[in-house]
């Protein structure tokens, strides 16, 4: 085990974490809570246990990510044997771009079956449950898996680096965008302008009120960054559009 790939891997995972989900929290938990009130999409906040538990199971999770991506990078009998590259010009420019959408498809696509997987009723107390004691979410929900929920999130590095080649900025860029998006998938306020929910583009793209919509309801919207598998396949809720549009037409209670 290489421990100083672990801790740097560790830093990284967890100062994007903290501070994304602290600016987050401070903005609209903290200094706005009372003027933005109104825009929230659940009219509470948590409770300061909540908030801890998804701290305590945010920190073990990057420990998870932060052991095996470092196993995967530097052991001896795995890094040799996955598709890693280091000069861009070996696939060239147009390759390099190209792999970012390729690569949100991906994982989205095993997001959304290891999603669905994970809410099968022999599997969901023992693996998904913790995630769900958030039912309504904060920004330091962003990681609070289970340790076996957190092994299957990490699963799609491996995806990644057992199939299409990757160059090391692929993934600081692409697990980057990931914690972002995560924190405002799990932000409690919708940040789309209004309308997007039946926008011919926005409503393929899921949205903070999509999954605070799971949070609460346990069932439907099962996608990460799109809602494609969610539309074809039938899952995504029915109040969907209708809760969005309630969300973004709230306006300034009077005095």
């Amino acid at each position: 085990m290489n421990w100083e790939a672990f801790f740097r891997n560790l830093q990284l995972i967890g100062t994007r974490y903290f501070v994304l989900a602290l600016i987050a929290f401070m903005l609209f938990y903290v200094l706005f809570r009372n003027k933005w009130l109104y825009k929230k999409i659940q009219q509470r906040f948590p409770k300061n246990k909540d908030y801890a538990r998804e701290i305590l199971y945010s920190v073990t999770t990057m420990i998870i990510f932060a052991l095996v991506s470092s196993i995967v990078f530097t052991h001896p009998r795995i890094r040799p044997h996955t598709t890693m590259y280091t000069n861009i010009s070996e696939y060239g420019w147009v390759y390099y771009f190209a792999a970012f959408p390729i690569m949100l498809f991906m994982h989205d696509t095993y997001f959304y079956w290891c999603h669905r997987l994970m809410h099968h009723k022999k599997i969901f107390n023992y693996v998904h449950l913790v995630h769900h004691q958030s039912t309504n979410p904060s920004p330091w929900a962003a990681y609070a898996f289970h340790p076996l929920e957190a092994f299957i999130e990490i699963g799609i590095l491996f995806v990644f680096v057992f199939t299409i080649p990757i160059h090391k900025t692929h993934l600081l860029i692409f697990f980057l965008f990931m914690i972002v998006y995560n924190v405002y998938g799990h932000l409690g306020y919708e940040l789309y302008p209004k309308g997007f929910g039946k926008h011919w583009f926005g409503r393929w793209i899921n949205t903070s009120v999509n999954h605070n919509q799971h949070h609460q309801y346990f069932k439907g919207n099962y996608g990460l960054y799109f809602l494609f598998w969610d539309r074809i396949l039938g899952t995504i809720r029915e109040d969907y559009e209708a809760r969005f549009d309630e969300v973004k037409e709230r306006v300034i209670p009077s005095k």
